[in-house]
């Protein structure tokens, strides 16, 4: 339930802090006192659109926070798992702040949020009934919501939304799939074509690379080959070549026998640099043997580079392993076509499952409603008759409709106020009196399955009077024992149901008009109800019928 409520800075209101309490809480005062100003910043933390010319002073901000006793509602806890925000067992705050040049901060348990999370949060902790919220009673989806609250279907519909949605999924898949191969046969003819050059091509990766090396070799073959003798001629090959001037040195150090240090090794070291020597020139001499001077080797590198380039830049790739990746997605897009009739008989058997599964959950779900439906008429009809509606008809209709995120059906409230009246849509049938009344005899019924701490009615009680007005007064008071019930009203009938009563007024000051708000102990909740009946406070006969009425109470 609300506990208390913050507001500074905001309208005319300097400052104000109110101790709400359960059950069932009355707001009255003179029109223009600031009740709806009060609503105003209470709607703000339900995310409603912040506006700076509500700010009241310039150099500060408005700041408006509400603290909820949510211990008797543990349900929350998934709601608030759902948002990331941490979960405090005993108490929800909820803060909106507003600065002088319009920019909004909202938190939730003194963390900040997004306008939208705190939005998300809020509509589960209070409910905000004013008069322009009846035509909510014509929608289609307020009404789908009636039935299903009464019907108790939150986890049917859950678990119905769950298989929809995998039913979308697949449907989906489907329909993808579907337009993909639609596509690949459109271009078969295509991609058979570019995979027959790429498999043509007979790929290598890293052949490219290769071919560019062997290209440079053999367009430069005339300056390899003489380099190749020149250094076969300084090795072994030439009159005086370096494996034969190392025989010579080795020759003389043996000669020089006993003049050499053992322990030197002149000649086995000698002997190792002839290995290497000949080793060497051996190796230049298979090189200069395999290169051949034949110019169709040059062009036949040539023309596989040219290729190679050719196949590079019709297929936008940079590289030969690109071709190669390219040609095997080429392979699998047609095996996907070959395979396109078992793939989509697959996907269509998958999304008749899955439609299978939502139409059993939504077939659950529709005879829940229907029952609900006859249920809920006969209970509004018992409601509504004692508040001036006693030729009151209502139907339910439950009518199948294609399947949707709602389920499979079409719910639609059809009245009739008069004798001998068909039954109509309530927009057609009502004035805005009824309305009003039908609604709050609607809240009525769902409230204890509401699971919500609280809920605000701003004066649609407006335009009755008399024993009506004492029933709406009852009618509020039966809600007040489910949940908490803030009522603003201009009824005293409705505000002696009150268990504290709170009134609304402007109080001057040398520079400004301010709205304040005060708890009425009983002596002044006699005086404010004397005046609401139409006379003095003071006056005696307006007095006893006050007491009367808190009396009866």
């Amino acid at each position: 339930m609300l506990e208390t409520l913050h507001i500074s800075n905001y309208a005319l209101i300097d400052a104000v802090d109110i101790r709400f309490y359960p059950g069932l809480d009355i707001i009255t005062g003179e029109t223009g006192a600031g009740k709806s100003i009060m609503l105003g910043a209470l709607s703000l933390l339900l995310g409603g659109r912040a506006d700076t010319k509500a700010v009241r002073s310039a150099d500060r901000k408005s700041v408006i926070e509400a603290v909820f006793a949510i211990e008797a509602y543990p349900h929350l806890r998934q709601v608030f798992a759902e948002a990331d925000i941490d979960w405090d067992p005993q108490r929800c705050i909820l803060r909106r702040e507003i600065a002088p040049n319009g920019r909004s901060r909202a938190f939730v348990n003194d963390s900040p949020v997004p306008l939208s999370r705190l939005q998300e949060i809020a509509i589960n902790l209070i409910d905000i009934h004013s008069q322009h919220n009846n035509q909510l009673l014509a929608q289609p989806g307020f009404q789908l919501q009636v039935i299903d609250t009464l019907a108790g279907n939150a986890e049917r519909l859950r678990e119905y939304g769950r298989r929809f949605d995998a039913f979308r999924s697949a449907v989906r898949q489907l329909k993808k799939t579907k337009a993909r191969l639609e596509r690949v046969r459109d271009d078969e003819q295509f991609t058979r074509y570019q995979l027959e050059q790429l498999d043509s091509a007979r790929l290598q990766s890293g052949e490219l690379e290769q071919l560019e090396k062997d290209r440079e070799v053999l367009g430069n073959l005339t300056a390899v080959k003489s380099d190749l003798y020149d250094a076969l001629q300084a090795l072994s090959d030439g009159g005086s070549n370096a494996i034969s001037l190392v025989d010579e040195a080795a020759g003389a150090c043996d000669r020089l026998g006993a003049a050499l240090d053992e322990t030197d090794d002149i000649p086995g070291r000698l002997a190792t640099i002839r290995i290497e020597l000949a080793d060497i020139a051996a190796t230049l001499s298979e090189t200069d043997a395999g290169l051949s001077a034949d110019p169709r080797e040059l062009e036949a590198a040539e023309e596989r580079i040219d290729t190679l380039y050719s196949l590079l830049s019709r297929h936008k790739a940079e590289t030969v392993d690109q071709l190669i990746e390219r040609r095997e997605e080429l392979r699998a897009r047609l095996e996907q076509l070959d395979d396109s009739d078992t793939t989509v008989a697959d996907l269509e058997r998958e999304a008749r499952r899955a439609l299978a599964l939502a139409k059993e959950s939504a077939a659950e779900i529709t005879a829940t409603r229907r029952r609900a439906a006859a249920d809920f008429a006969a209970m509004l009809r018992e409601r509504a008759m004692p508040l001036g509606m006693k030729n009151l008809q209502v139907e339910v209709r439950v009518d199948p409709a294609d399947i949707s995120a709602t389920g499979m059906d079409r719910v639609e409230f059809m009245f009739a106020f008069n004798k001998n009246q068909p039954l109509m849509p309530v927009g057609g049938a009502a004035s805005g009196g009824e309305i009003s009344r039908l609604m709050l005899c609607v809240k009525a019924i769902i409230a204890d399955r509401m699971s919500l701490p609280s809920i605000i009615f701003d004066e649609i009680d407006t335009g009755v009077s008399g024993e009506v007005a004492s029933r709406i007064g009852d009618m509020m008071e039966s809600i007040s024992r489910s949940l908490q019930v803030i009522a603003i009203t201009h009824l005293p009938q409705v505000a002696a149901r009150g268990g504290h009563h709170f009134k609304v007024f402007k109080e001057d000051d040398d520079t400004s008009t301010h709205t304040r708000i005060a708890e009425l102990d009983y002596d002044a909740r006699v005086a404010e109800l004397a005046m609401m009946l139409g006379g003095e406070s003071s006056a005696e006969a307006a007095r006893a019928n006050a007491v009367a009425l808190l009396a009866g109470r």
